[in-house]
């Protein structure tokens, strides 16, 4: 059987932060709930010292890829739903 790897990318932009503190704060409680959620993989990758933006990355993986793809799909709906912020813009690609 074959392993199929989703990688979500999705960019942030939290226009209520006034410091990379409040950034943090809604970074990581955003980070939190998709972990627990979706018991998934995610990390910062850019504008970590930049107070109202974030990239995060998120990897899934099944041996399914309709499964990834849900997965994946639930996410960025979860997130365009719930963020405190906006969703900028968002990419899946499959490995």
């Amino acid at each position: 059987r074959t392993m199929v790897i989703g990688y979500l990318e999705l960019d942030l932009h939290f226009p209520h932060a006034r410091s990379l503190k409040d950034k943090r704060k809604e970074l990581n409680g955003l980070k939190d709930r998709i972990r627990r959620k979706h018991n998934v993989a995610l990390a910062e990758l850019d504008f970590q010292d930049v107070w109202q933006r974030t990239k995060i990355g998120v990897v899934t993986l099944n041996s399914h890829q309709t499964i990834v793809e849900q997965v994946l799909s639930r996410i960025r709906t979860d997130v365009f739903e719930n963020v405190n912020g906006e969703l900028l813009g968002s990419r899946i690609e499959y490995y």
